[in-house]
């Protein structure tokens, strides 16, 4: 097993890219918050990989930190939840969004996911909400909830994407005393063009 990678970016794709190490490169298919951070690495750089070994083929999966390779870990243990599906929840929702949509068994966040339907996103809930209890007791506990799903629809609407929409409500909720969706929504936009 290959816990880790770590060595000069060498190429990207569109959900993948190779790192060479000692002159080998490695093709490690990543999500794609992982593949635009090391696009914008400069020299070496490092990945927390799972390697997938079917009859016919090897895959390696990296993951920037270590709790993207614990939710892909659960994920992948969720019957009828393959790989690639993992990786495309990893890419459309925050780890913080996801485990608040799991114990709040929050069907409808979970179905907006490509590939994850009404039958996938019950089967997530059930198998999924005693362990993501854990990670859901470090965010802010629901506060705003309905508000930061207004908010976060309203910035898909303007174009960003899911997982920057949710990463950015989910940055400024905990430092405002009274959210309203309009207040999520000026905070989180500054925050986006700070980028």
């Amino acid at each position: 097993m290959i816990a880790h990678l770590s060595g000069e970016l060498a190429s990207t794709g569109d959900r993948w890219v190779v790192i060479e190490i000692g002159g080998v490169g490695y093709r490690v298919q990543v999500t794609q918050p992982t593949l635009q951070a090391l696009r914008q690495t400069e020299g070496r750089v490092r990945v927390h990989t799972h390697m997938v070994v079917r009859d016919d083929d090897i895959q390696l999966y990296g993951f920037l930190h270590q709790s993207e390779l614990e939710l892909f870990r659960m994920l992948i243990g969720v019957p009828g939840i393959g790989p690639q599906i993992a990786m495309t929840i990893l890419s459309q929702i925050a780890l913080e969004e996801f485990a608040m949509a799991i114990v709040g068994e929050d069907e409808k966040a979970l179905t907006r996911i490509p590939g994850i339907g009404q039958k996938s996103a019950k089967r997530l809930i059930l198998e999924l909400k005693e362990k993501m209890k854990k990670h859901a007791k470090t965010t802010p506990g629901g506060r705003g909830a309905a508000e930061a799903d207004d908010a976060v629809s309203a910035l898909i609407t303007l174009g960003f994407s899911p997982r920057e929409a949710q990463e950015a409500v989910g940055a400024v909720l905990p430092g405002l005393s009274n959210p309203t969706v309009q207040t999520l929504i000026r905070s989180s936009l500054a925050r986006l063009r700070e980028r």
